[in-house]
């Protein structure tokens, strides 16, 4: 017989039908509940072995994370919680795991502790929850930009170029380290490299979007970006997976309308097709924050906050305005920022970010025309001279979930302003031959996929979203 998957069987009503099912042990309790899990679902279903007919040998395997084949006939079940249940009648061990060595058991394990073993804790019922809406987002996200006629565009991973003018890329090279050639300067001669040239590790896809969206009107890219920032925070990562849409003939406007459409639709799709996994998360949330102290804890749950973001239209103001609301805050004016805002010209940071979200407006906000000195090359100018045509959207508890800009598409002012930040106009000809020939007024933006997930999942890690967490002496498995 072809086995049935936990999850469909668990919303069965076929009793006294004879399925075959398969998968781990979760469970084993009384020498005859097996609790099992497929990974189908983050919810288990429970197997009722006669022990007195059982080889005892074999019921001795049962231990956590063993797999196992089990047929046997769907009744309905008379304990609480659970609906159906199989009666076994074929128990077969497909994969021992020694209870003794296997460093999941069925108790409350740390966060901490489960990064150490990333390549296990994917069998906890966190981590089932938080990559089934991991993958929920994604497909979202893919079905958000079909709909809307976008091109998916698969960028370079390997690049000559550096997006963000940072420079903290990782360098990819075939050269020898030991013995690499030099030029008579006495530097590393990356002409005698692979590709004859210094090359990186992306930081982003989005100057070869903007190519394509001057031809093909809508694109929007999905894939890994990395930054070698030594930051060891619970909001950053070395390498991380982006969204960027890029869309010809519009404006900052238009881009701020389609990043809050698309937020929307991607947080409203998870709460449709994973409620489970969300009601999980939310209760593990509402459990971990008993041990906080009444007023750091959160206003609202997890499903409230989701809901709250869809419900109300996002808060858009000015730099300049948000300046002008920290300075005068209670928190500025106390000194408990970390970064006290003392006037125009301030880079925000998270703790500014947050409280604008949290405390001032109690709902998302966008963020736009920040002073050109702390923003990149690439954005349009306004006509007071100092700030440009960016937006960043703010959510609660995460601060920056969206970077985005109407771009600048006049030539001049644009390769004047590379000028000013030393970012080679030879080296970019490619770029700027999109102002050369048939330029137009278009925007985008970038959208930091863990961060997204770190939002719905409720998590406050952004290495418990991500599969293989990427960091700073951090690249196991």
């Amino acid at each position: 017989m072809k086995r049935t998957k936990v999850k469909d069987l668990l919303n069965s009503s076929a009793f006294g039908s004879e399925v075959v099912i398969k998968g781990w042990v979760r469970t084993f309790r009384n020498n005859q509940f097996i609790a099992i899990n497929d990974g189908s679902t983050i919810n288990n279903i429970q197997a009722v072995v006669d022990f007195t007919n059982t080889d005892e040998s074999l019921l001795k395997k049962l231990t956590t994370g063993t797999a196992v084949s089990i047929s046997g006939e769907l009744i309905e079940s008379l304990g609480k919680g659970q609906k159906v249940e199989i009666k076994v009648k074929e128990l077969e061990i497909l994969g021992d795991s020694d209870a003794e060595k296997f460093p999941l058991q069925p108790k409350k394990h740390s966060l901490e502790f489960l990064r150490e073993i990333a390549h296990l804790r994917f069998r906890t019922n966190t981590f089932n929850a938080v990559f089934k809406v991991r993958h929920a987002l994604a497909f979202a996200i893919h079905q958000f930009f079909n709909d809307k006629g976008f091109v998916y565009l698969h960028t370079p991973i390997i690049t000559a170029s550096d997006a963000e003018g940072a420079g903290e890329m990782f360098k990819v090279t075939t050269l020898d380290f030991n013995n690499a050639p030099k030029t008579e300067s006495g530097e590393v001669d990356f002409k005698q490299d692979f590709f004859g040239k210094a090359t990186n590790l992306t930081v982003s896809g989005q100057l070869e979007g903007e190519l394509a969206a001057m031809a093909l009107g809508e694109i929007y890219t999905f894939g890994p970006t990395f930054r070698a920032e030594n930051s060891n925070t619970t909001r950053h990562l070395a390498e991380f997976w982006m969204i960027e849409p890029e869309v010809a003939f519009a404006d900052l406007y238009d881009n701020m309308q389609l990043a809050e459409d698309l937020l929307k639709y991607v947080i409203s799709y998870a709460l449709k097709t994973c409620p489970d996994e969300i009601e999980f998360l939310k209760n593990r949330l509402l459990e971990e924050e008993k041990s906080k102290p009444q007023e750091e804890r959160a206003e609202l749950d997890l499903t409230a906050k989701l809901n709250f973001c869809l419900d109300n239209s996002f808060e858009r103001l000015t730099y300049t305005e948000a300046i002008e609301i920290l300075k005068n805050s209670t928190p500025n004016k106390k000194k408990k920022f970390k970064y006290l805002i003392e006037g125009w010209g301030a880079d925000l940071q998270s703790e500014h970010e947050r409280f604008l979200v949290e405390k001032h407006f109690k709902k998302p906000v966008i963020l736009t025309d920040y002073p050109k000195d702390i923003k990149a090359f690439y954005m349009r100018q306004n006509d007071d001279g100092k700030t440009v045509r960016a937006m960043d959207i703010l959510f609660p508890g995460i601060g920056e979930i969206i970077g985005g800009s109407q771009r600048e598409e006049r030539l001049q002012l644009l390769e004047k302003r590379m000028n000013e930040m030393h970012i080679s106009t030879e080296e970019l000809y490619w770029y700027l031959d999109t102002r050369r020939f048939g330029s137009a007024p278009h925007a985008g933006f970038g959208l930091g996929f863990e961060r997204l997930v770190l939002f719905v999942t409720g998590m406050t890690n952004i290495r418990d979203v991500i599969p293989f967490p990427r960091a700073p002496k951090t690249a196991e498995f």
